[in-house]
């Protein structure tokens, strides 16, 4: 099965756009939890068993496992045993380099990690990313757009008449010979995104930023999917993972994830005017 095939056939089976963002921060978890790799462990585990059902895809975070040097990969390659199967993983490591540094980067994630898709830089050019695109059930997230401030530094400059972030969806459409790259794009961007779903023809497109970073729900959602005709993915991260410092915090992670799921069904079944 394809990574897009993959990914589609889980946001259908789990009726949710939904990815859950995995960032591990022992500071923010519950008291307890965080003091230990096990207790980190238990954590993601209890999380995991409380939104399998509701969740599309898992986006593990490597930062925050690299962190913790060996016991953290260790953690992640048990964090991504727990995760079913038919769910989409996608390794969050913004990888990107020369060729050959990015074949072994490629091995390490989509081999001995798991994943389905990762997320990749496209600022060295084609050829740091072709090692992704080798696997070809396995999928690439290519940096266009971030959530974050700074993506106004270089992103937003103008080049040859339009935004550089234009220039990479396009050259990304154009990689996509074997139909699976996809983009990434902040909900904090919502107009641009609206340009780069265009841009992007039937690419899946990753879009962080709604929950903590203060992107809005229904401009991601309808600007990224087209209006529910090209495939989106919305990531929450924070937001759920912590929205309980108690002993509940899986239940209260499960109904943030319902209650995005409640709003972009309603949105799906609108009627148009």
């Amino acid at each position: 099965m394809s990574a897009v095939k993959k990914l589609i056939a889980s946001m259908e089976k789990h009726n949710s756009l939904i990815c859950l963002g995995l960032d591990l921060d022992p500071k923010r978890m519950p008291s307890g939890s965080g003091e230990t790799t096990a207790g980190m462990a238990q954590f993601a585990m209890r999380i995991i068993q409380a939104t399998a059902d509701v969740v599309a895809a898992y986006k593990p975070n490597m930062a925050f496992f690299e962190a913790l040097g060996p016991e953290g990969l260790s953690l992640l390659r048990l964090v991504r045993s727990r995760i079913p199967e038919d769910t989409v993983v996608i390794m969050d490591g913004k990888r990107g380099d020369i060729g050959n540094s990015s074949e072994f980067y490629a091995k390490a994630q989509f081999v001995a990690c798991g994943a389905d898709w990762v997320t990749v830089s496209p600022y060295m050019g084609y050829d740091s990313v072709q090692p992704f695109l080798n696997y070809e059930d396995k999928g690439a997230f290519v940096l266009c757009l971030t959530s974050n401030p700074g993506a106004r530094d270089l992103q937003g400059m103008e080049i040859a008449g339009k935004p550089l972030y234009l220039h990479v969806a396009e050259k990304v459409n154009s990689w996509n010979r074997d139909g699976n790259c996809g983009l990434v794009v902040g909900a904090t961007y919502p107009e641009q995104l609206i340009q780069i779903r265009q841009a992007a023809g039937e690419m899946p497109i990753l879009i962080p930023g709604v929950g903590a970073q203060g992107g809005d729900l229904e401009a991601a959602v309808l600007g990224g999917t087209a209006n529910f005709t090209q495939p989106a993915i919305i990531n929450v991260s924070r937001s759920a993972l912590y929205a309980s410092n108690g002993e509940d915090y899986d239940k209260a992670a499960r109904a943030v994830v319902e209650k995005l799921n409640a709003e972009i069904n309603g949105l799906r079944n609108r009627p148009t005017s």
